[in-house]
């Protein structure tokens, strides 16, 4: 059995997604739940996006492989027990017996994140200063949506990713833009096929640079285009950035989307798919 299991976190006490020796990490909280109600010795889990340490995320998607003698009727209960186990900054928001062919990272056809920035003193909430950031100077949302829609496509994002060795920075990013929510807090939605290393935040920082009005939005073209780090702006603190969703195909295609997305990795080793 395959269970999908939705769930969110605040990545503030956590060093990533990822599990490390002797580092709390939401994996390691998760799969340490898991093997406690399912009385296992270990539990393997696959995510959607390995977020980075101090990343948050409300819509984090994981599957799970379970022997075929599980009981009936666990996964309307395994919800309910993981959360009595879990930490509270760790919420099981569903689980359900996935359909046949789920891989809930090769099986994405999108990872949508949000950053969000409070750029004036008003702004400024010290109940959610853990998930928003704080800038000081006022940003313009014309400026930002101009610069970011020579983001958008199929590029080589080398200048805002960390370089791994064998792996390509070609990313297909489907949207980038800014809008003020209710609130006034600025939002930035970025929606992709899949992300390298640091590289929402290095949009981001790039980005911020120009709606404050130091850089002309045409200057993070020049960037995109030198495909070098040096010269682009400095990568935002990661506190501000949230994984909201993850969309997956109907399920008569989700076999087919996990073969063509693993094909996709072993021609061209696209690396991670999240912001890690």
């Amino acid at each position: 059995m395959r269970l999908r299991i939705d769930l969110a976190y605040d990545g503030t006490g956590f060093r990533g997604w990822a599990a490390q020796p002797g580092l709390r990490t939401v994996q390691g909280e998760l799969t340490s739940a898991l093997a406690t109600v399912l009385r296992v010795p270990e539990v393997h889990v696959v995510c959607a996006g390995r977020t980075d340490a101090g990343v948050h995320a409300r819509g984090q998607v994981v599957h799970t492989d379970l022997a075929d003698d599980r009981p009936d009727g666990l996964p309307d209960k395994l919800a309910r027990r993981l959360n009595g186990v879990l930490p509270p900054d760790v919420r099981v928001h569903r689980v359900v017996e996935a359909a046949p062919g789920f891989d809930a990272r090769f099986g994405a056809l999108w990872r949508r994140y949000a950053y969000r920035v409070a750029d004036s003193v008003e702004l400024v909430d010290p109940l959610t200063r853990a998930h928003v950031l704080a800038w000081a100077r006022p940003l313009d949302l014309d400026l930002l949506n101009e610069a970011s829609a020579l983001l958008v496509g199929r590029h080589d994002f080398a200048a805002f990713c960390k370089q791994r060795e064998g792996a390509t920075t070609i990313r297909t990013l489907l949207e980038l833009s800014w809008v003020r929510d209710d609130a006034g807090v600025v939002v930035g939605t970025v929606k992709a096929d899949a992300f390298c290393h640091s590289m929402v935040r290095a949009l981001v920082g790039c980005l911020l640079a120009v709606g404050e009005g130091r850089r002309p939005p045409a200057w993070v073209g020049e960037v995109l285009q030198a495909g070098r780090r040096e010269g682009a702006a400095a990568v935002v603190h990661a506190h501000g950035l949230t994984l909201e969703e993850v969309a997956y195909p109907p399920d008569d295609e989700l076999a087919a989307r996990a073969v063509q997305t693993m094909a996709k990795r072993v021609a061209g080793d696209v690396g991670d798919d999240g912001d890690d």
